[in-house]
């Protein structure tokens, strides 16, 4: 049995969403985020030290990194969501599916940190610039790839879409991005009409509820 430590709102929906994907049985347990700090509650600290999440059990280990367990969840479960090593098409799989933890997620938390900072009055004057300068490569790097395409990799759904496809969610509908980057929100409206997309939202907004 597979268990996932799901923190709410947050990255941890990458991995709730594959495994209704995959239709693979899981435990979920809940973890609240604290409503001062907006952190991770001390509790997931019993089970990784690090504290965050996702994290899962599987095969009587623990695993902390999202990019780590969508690579594991799909050999293990659901090949076919990822292309055979000899294709062609695996390179950039695996380049797609490492590329939402390096060099999108990077320029996405420095603008929303950098907004928070501002707003409490702080003066940035390097950061400011370098975050701008990342964000607008990045993304608009992103969204000239996404033109006229439904997946990242192969016209399919893979282990790459899980992974981007929450970053570039929150972008869109968490930053309202989507006036600036509308084949990036062509892409994430289409993922939003997967079943198990909506089945993932579903349980985090019951969870959100409790």
């Amino acid at each position: 049995m597979i268990t996932l430590h799901h923190l709410d709102q947050s990255r941890s929906f990458r991995i709730l969403w594959l495994l209704e994907e995959i239709k693979q049985p899981y435990q979920l347990q809940r973890y609240y985020r604290d409503l001062t700090t907006h952190l991770a509650p001390e509790s997931l600290k019993s089970i990784h030290s690090l504290g965050k999440s996702p994290i899962i059990e599987l095969d009587g280990k623990v695993i902390a990194e999202s990019g780590a367990m969508v690579e594991l969840l799909i050999q293990k479960f659901a090949p076919h969501l990822a292309p055979n090593i000899k294709d062609a098409a695996y390179a950039d799989y695996l380049q797609w599916i490492h590329f939402s933890e390096s060099s999108a997620m990077v320029p996405y938390l420095l603008k929303i940190f950098n907004s928070i900072e501002s707003q409490h009055g702080t003066k940035l004057v390097f950061l400011e610039n370098y975050a701008q300068v990342e964000f607008d490569k990045v993304f608009s790097f992103l969204n000239d790839y996404l033109e006229n395409k439904k997946y990242f990799v192969a016209n399919r759904l893979t282990g790459a879409d899980f992974m981007m496809g929450f970053a570039l969610n929150s972008l869109i509908y968490k930053l309202n991005q989507a006036e600036n980057y509308p084949h990036i929100k062509s892409y994430v409206d289409g993922l939003t009409m997967l079943a198990s997309w909506r089945n993932a939202i579903e349980i985090e907004n019951s969870l959100n509820l409790k």
